[in-house]
């Protein structure tokens, strides 16, 4: 099998081996194999789905170029969602913080004066 086609299973479960499922797509498995593989797809529903929508490809050169571009997309995705979470942690700057603190501290001070103002 391609290796580029094991790389879009590079984080699947390591409950069952990604060669072993690549053999199973393109039907070069030992009936017992293929057996252990079809139990654990009936307990994994997402990777079900997803490798019976890899098995719809016909054409297995049109598969890698497809595996390709989810490959890129999921890699942009994942980078724009770090950029945002960075965007995030600058605002997460500590002096805000001290700021509204020194304010609340403010506010109740303020409350406490006035309050002894008014008991007098």
């Amino acid at each position: 099998m391609n290796k580029d086609l094991l790389h879009i299973l590079a984080n699947s479960n390591k409950d069952i081996d990604n060669q072993l499922l690549m053999d199973y797509i393109s039907g070069s498995l030992s009936h017992s194999d293929q057996h252990a593989v079809e139990e654990w797809l009936q307990e994994n529903e997402f990777a079900a789905e997803a490798l019976e929508g890899l098995q719809q490809f016909g054409n297995k050169e049109q598969l890698q170029e497809y595996v390709v571009q989810l490959n890129k997309e999921l890699k942009s995705f994942l980078q724009e969602k770090r950029q945002r979470r960075d965007k995030r942690k600058l605002r997460d700057n500590p002096l805000t913080y001290i700021a509204v603190l020194v304010i609340l501290c403010l506010i109740v001070l303020a409350f406490m004066v006035i309050r002894m103002l008014v008991k007098n």
